[in-house]
């Protein structure tokens, strides 16, 4: 009987491993530092919108230049993002600006 109990707990914590190993590979976000900028733009392009990293403390949402992933009145501004390559220019959503009349 002891044996059958240490291994229905020896299972659940085993269940227990895997399932925080998943939740936290999870959260993880593609890193514009790590990845060339033809590379993020095509995870960019295959997606529509992508929430990455672009510093040790620093993450935004990307999305197709011409696309519908912006919430009106927003819509996709050109902004630079650090690449493994240098600079890439990509497209984050933004209130476009009024110009005075």
């Amino acid at each position: 009987m002891r044996t059958l109990w240490i291994a229905l707990l020896a299972g659940n914590l085993s269940s227990a491993a895997t399932l925080l190993c998943a939740a936290s590979t999870a959260h993880a976000r593609p890193d514009t530092r790590a990845m060339t900028c033809a590379d993020t733009q095509a995870l960019i392009k295959l997606d529509h919108a992508v929430v990455l990293t672009t510093g040790p403390d620093t993450y935004d949402r990307f999305v197709r230049q011409f696309g519908n992933e912006c919430d009106w009145p927003e819509v996709p501004i050109s902004t630079a993002v650090p690449a493994k390559d240098g600079e890439c220019g990509l497209y984050r959503c933004e209130e476009p600006v009024d110009l005075p009349d």
